[in-house]
């Protein structure tokens, strides 16, 4: 039989005490037979006589200022309220979502002595996927926030690019540094970039399986996280780095992002013995279809292929189907391509529709809504025919934790009045670059005979020049 022995009756603090050191409490069934023990459920600060006990907390209650109840209350009851108790936090400032948006942000208002809790609904980062392309304005930001070395010493610098027809015949070349001295790109595993930004926060910033159920705003004017675990969260700054299908912005009132008529497969082809490319970024363009493929390391090469398709189409998740429709598209095309995607392993393949969303002035919601604000992909999803994604969520990394850390250490209450700088100053930036990558990407997703040709042997050879089209790579950006 368990002996249970009870050493003075509980108060609420001591049981408080008690879970908050994670002790086990052992209630032994006089009916039910079980293995013979002992238990011990010592309470501290025990009385002679059994107390009242208390009433659940409102989130600006400690345990000694709550309101005294009956102690006739069934100790389930009690449990429950202890439990509802030890699921409610408070924090200062909540990220959500631990994609590149959310895990830059955090590091930056680290880098600038702020802490911050990074909430993700994946019981580990998510670190699928293949490979992003950052240029100089990417690359300034990992500078400013201490992670760009450690980066580049893992990923090619690539020299510059090679347009083709889908025949193989080169139509177009272009070195970076001709256009511009400064530009610099890489492509970078995201996997990798991921880890990189994680490894630099403190140890418990980021709080895996903590998938967002609800936001609501408190009359106090904090907001109220509620996770599928039940955990409950107040918090005075929300930053919303949830991606394209954001919760947040969604309960902030933004549309959908909007279909572009295209999708995208990519892949990461493996080479255990040296990848045989150039540092040079490979551009294939047929009609209706293209694709392309750049150097990340010496084993590893990327690739993606871009078709047009009416609508999305349903998910596909086995990866040798993916590999197998991929193909199918570029069958006739240059071998060294179908070379690389044989050489993708399957857990590398993806297939993802584009889109975008448009902030139309005065027609989209701001950035942000009181104490609550949107980064990256979750305010301004963008194709990625530009490069521009990941950068411009950089960029608003460090954006955003510059006003937030001078608001919040110079004068709280102006927190407000910051995140709308923040949107202020971001937005004439992100809505030309948003508009710009779907004109290109419709250009070059051309079906017309006629318009191909065109743009093969007289816009391509002729025209296009690489300097004005890389001009939004500018952007300054000190260390923080």
């Amino acid at each position: 039989m368990v002996t249970t022995r009870f050493l003075g009756w509980p108060t609420l603090d001591s049981l408080s005490l008690l879970i908050s050191h994670k002790l086990c409490i052992g209630i032994a069934n006089p009916e039910q037979p079980m293995a013979t023990s002992s238990s011990y459920v010592l309470f501290l600060k025990s009385p002679r006589s059994p107390p009242s006990l208390t009433t659940p907390l409102s989130h600006n209650q400690s345990w000694f200022q709550s309101r005294m109840i009956r102690r006739t209350k069934p100790i389930s009851t009690v449990l429950s309220v202890i439990k509802a108790q030890t699921n409610l936090r408070k924090e200062d400032t909540v990220i959500v979502g631990a994609g590149i948006a959310g895990l830059a942000t955090a590091l930056s208002l680290h880098r600038l002595g702020l802490r911050s809790l990074v909430l993700e609904q994946a019981d580990s980062l998510r670190t699928g996927g293949t490979s992003l392309t950052l240029f100089k304005n990417g690359w300034r930001v990992l500078d400013a926030i201490g992670v760009g070395n450690d980066l580049r010493r893992q990923f090619l610098e690539i020299q510059g690019m090679v347009v083709k027809s889908d025949d193989g015949t080169e139509m177009r070349s272009f070195k970076f540094k001709d256009e511009d001295e400064s530009q610099e790109v890489r492509a970078v595993e995201r996997r990798i970039l991921l880890e990189t930004l994680a490894n630099q926060l403190p140890q418990d910033a980021v709080q895996f399986s903590s998938k967002l159920a609800n936001i609501e705003r408190s009359e106090n004017g904090e907001i109220l996280l509620e996770l599928e675990n039940g955990t409950r969260l107040y918090a005075k700054v929300v930053i919303g780095c949830d991606g394209i299908r954001s919760p947040i912005a969604k309960w902030m009132g933004f549309s959908e992002p909007r279909y572009v008529g295209h999708c995208a497969f990519r892949g990461l082809g493996f080479y255990p013995e040296g990848q045989p490319y150039e540092p040079k970024v490979n551009y294939i363009y047929g009609r209706g279809l293209r694709a392309g493929y750049v150097p990340v390391s010496p084993t590893k090469v990327y690739w993606f292929i871009c078709f047009n398709r009416p609508s999305p189409g349903p998910k596909i998740s086995d990866p040798s189907v993916l590999k197998k429709q991929a193909k199918e598209l570029v069958r006739n095309w240059p071998s060294e391509l179908l070379s690389i995607i044989d050489l993708s392993p399957d857990d590398t393949i993806i297939r993802t529709p584009l889109v975008d969303r448009w902030l139309w002035p005065a027609i989209s919601p701001s950035a942000s809504d009181g104490k609550v604000v949107l980064v990256g992909d979750a305010w301004h999803p963008m194709t990625p025919n530009l490069g521009q994604g990941a950068c411009c969520a950089l960029e608003d990394a460090v954006v955003l934790a510059r006003k937030l850390a001078n608001a919040i250490k110079s004068e709280p209450a102006s927190v407000e009045s910051a995140l709308r700088s923040y949107g202020s100053e971001r937005w004439p930036r992100i809505f030309p670059l948003t508009i710009r990558a779907n004109f290109v990407g419709s250009a070059l997703q051309w079906e017309n005979p006629v318009v191909c040709s065109v743009r093969n042997n007289v816009i391509i050879p002729k025209i296009v020049r690489l300097g004005p089209l890389l001009e939004h790579t500018n952007f300054e950006c000190e260390p923080l």
